[in-house]
């Protein structure tokens, strides 16, 4: 699935915005609200709306030399029929064939990666982001192309929320 949205630091919406808007030039970024530890947004996409929910690590673990922003999303697009596709940004080149792990509660996950971002199979979307509205912390591990193993550490508080906000803005249901 194609995934063109990059967000510049959860915590801090306007620089967000800036870096969202140098990405997706051709439409504006709108702020749907912000839930705890998570941020909802939507633009739209050749008219079509894609919505998406956002959050940073509170805290990362693993000596990269340069890492990039780093963050997890749930996006909606329903135009591609595309709903809850969970995604996460590495801030680094994950290592060739290899598969990060997203732990919620006592489920783990395994995505695929390329680059610097890993997806979940997508038949496990559904129940990853049902175990991210019943959990409170979530854990990304994965490793960089040197193998460094890296530990990044989610809050979900308020990322129900921010879903609900997501689905009710693209019109989908917020399961």
């Amino acid at each position: 699935m194609f995934f063109r949205s990059w967000l510049s630091g959860c915590v801090v919406s306007t620089v967000f915005a800036v870096s969202m808007a140098m990405a997706l030039a051709q439409s504006e970024v709108t702020a749907l609200g912000r839930f705890g530890d998570w941020a909802s947004y939507s633009y739209s996409e050749n008219g079509r709306p894609v919505c998406y929910a956002a959050s940073a690590p509170v805290k990362s673990r693993g000596k990269i030399g340069k890492r990039g922003e780093v963050f997890f999303l749930v996006t909606h697009r329903p135009e591609f029929d595309d709903i809850g596709v969970v995604t996460v940004v590495s801030g680094y080149a994950f290592k060739d064939d290899s598969h990060a792990t997203v732990k919620i509660g006592g489920t783990s996950f395994r995505f695929f990666t390329r680059d610097e971002t890993a997806w979940a199979n997508g038949a496990d979307d559904k129940a990853v982001v049902r175990a991210m509205k019943r959990g409170k912390t979530m854990l990304v591990k994965g490793r960089n192309r040197s193998g460094t193993l890296t530990t990044d550490l989610y809050s979900l508080l308020g990322f129900t929320k921010a879903h609900q906000a997501i689905s009710k803005a693209c019109g989908v249901s917020a399961r």
